[in-house]
């Protein structure tokens, strides 16, 4: 059974001192850090299952760290600790995606109470038969709001292919909705009753990434203080989806592919195999056809991959979707915030069918979700999406053809965008961003410096 990492976050020694002791006692893994920036630190190159932060920091405040820490992984629990325990602030806590809070002076029977909640949900989060069904409602086929035939295509081939045993490829830009797709293949397969694991390379070093998929034995490097069950181990029998399996580095891709071959997973510092029973489904924006030729990604892993490739379109090849994809959006997010707001105006919705989307559908979706929470009507209108009328400018410095801005403003509008889109990929991880770009981190720092 794993042990439960807690990482506390406070600027008061005593306090970290104090829980540090109590968790160590209790059995928890403990990581300390006395700011925000020095824990996100430790989340990003530790497996952290829970954290318990301050509210009120120097540098990053609670509500800062709990952001940031949903950002690297949502699965991180978060518990605050404030001395301002008025329930507009518990409120806000608890909508922003904290576990609970605890009021300063800590009441240790609380928090250990607390902690156990935590623990019995992540222990029967894979198994609860309700839980699955929930999932299972939420990600049939039939949640995927479409008319257009090029994603009717698209689901006609998840459709054909959820009961077999072949890989999947899911490819197509950021924002589409590959996660989505490979959702929907697990729960409309014979798995569906088994575990859906996913996993972001993007935002793993090469270390914790290799840990993270497959495990490792305590002792079996710096840092590893427990054993630690890999992902494939806990998706047995199940599905697992590898996001962005373009960013995997070379060491790894080899250990991907004897799975594949053998069904056989090897922890870190382990020398005998583990036999699991995985469906892979992967996805990508990358060329990897390009990375092929780079010598970047290797080709056998490639064609065991890609047995059968699924391309999602973008949101502006398939604009017939945006009308009944903004209806559901604003009826879901109209429930979500108990607003009345029953639709769109045709100049707002002109608006939305005339722009780009670089975002896709998760851009739409951000969009609506703001207008819904920032409109005073029951209509959304022009008014209510300035953001679209701000994207204008940046697409007018962006065009090649208009060159009232100038070369070097041009210039560095183009290259300020595309790192900003790396960044935004892997989740601020300035190293996986660097490699998205092709070039060195010290070279990306570089040009975050000068831009």
């Amino acid at each position: 059974m794993n042990v439960f990492s807690v990482l506390v976050i406070d600027d008061e020694e005593s306090q970290l001192q104090s829980l540090e002791s109590f968790l160590t006692k209790r059995g928890y893994a403990v990581y300390t850090a006395n700011s925000g920036e020095a824990g996100f630190k430790i989340a990003k190159s530790n497996l952290i299952d829970i954290v318990l932060t301050d509210f009120n920091m120097p540098g990053w405040d609670g509500m800062q760290v709990l952001q940031k820490m949903k950002e690297l992984n949502p699965e991180i629990d978060i518990v605050l600790m404030t001395a301002f325990g008025t329930i507009e602030s518990a409120v806000n806590i608890m909508k922003s995606g904290a576990f609970d809070y605890l009021t300063k002076p800590i009441d240790l029977d609380e928090l250990e109470n607390i902690l156990e909640k935590i623990k019995e949900r992540k222990l029967l989060i894979g198994e609860n038969k309700f839980l699955r069904e929930q999932l299972q409602d939420k990600f049939r086929f039939e949640q995927i709001i479409s008319q257009s035939s090029l994603m009717e295509k698209v689901l006609n081939t998840a459709g054909r292919v959820a009961n077999s045993k072949a890989t999947v490829l899911v490819r197509g830009e950021s924002g589409t909705g590959k996660e989505l797709i490979a959702k929907a293949i697990h729960f409309a397969s014979d798995r569906k009753d088994k575990p859906f694991i996913t996993v972001n390379v993007a935002s793993l070093s090469e270390n914790l990434l290799e840990s993270e998929l497959f495990g490792h034995e305590k002792g079996s490097f710096t840092g590893a203080i427990n054993q630690r069950t890999g992902r494939f181990e806990e998706a047995n029998g199940g599905t697992i989806f590898i996001d962005e399996i373009g960013e995997i580095p070379p060491p790894v891709q080899v250990k991907l592919l004897r799975i594949i071959q053998y069904g056989e997973v090897q922890k870190i510092g382990s020398g005998s195999s583990i036999h699991t029973d995985v469906r892979i489904i992967a996805a990508t924006h990358r060329n990897l056809e390009d990375m092929i030729i780079k010598g970047e990604f290797r080709e056998d892993l490639f064609y065991r991959l890609n047995v059968v490739p699924i391309v999602i379109p973008t949101l502006r090849q398939r604009k017939e979707d945006i009308p009944i994809i903004t209806d559901h959006f604003i009826k879901k997010y109209s429930n979500e915030n108990k607003k009345n707001v029953n639709g769109i105006t045709h100049e707002a919705l002109d608006q939305l069918m005339k722009y780009n989307f670089p975002g896709n559908v998760r851009e739409l979706e951000n969009v609506i979700e703001r207008a819904v929470v920032l409109t005073r009507n029951e209509l959304i209108s022009t008014q209510d999406l300035p953001m679209l009328s701000s994207q204008k400018e940046i697409d007018k410095k962006m065009d090649p053809y208009n060159l009232d801005d100038g070369y070097e403003t041009k210039i560095k509008s183009f290259e300020t965008a595309m790192i900003q889109e790396a960044l935004s990929r892997t989740n601020g991880n300035k190293s996986a961003a660097a490699r998205i770009l092709g070039i060195s981190e010290r070279h990306l720092r570089s040009r975050l410096e000068r831009l």
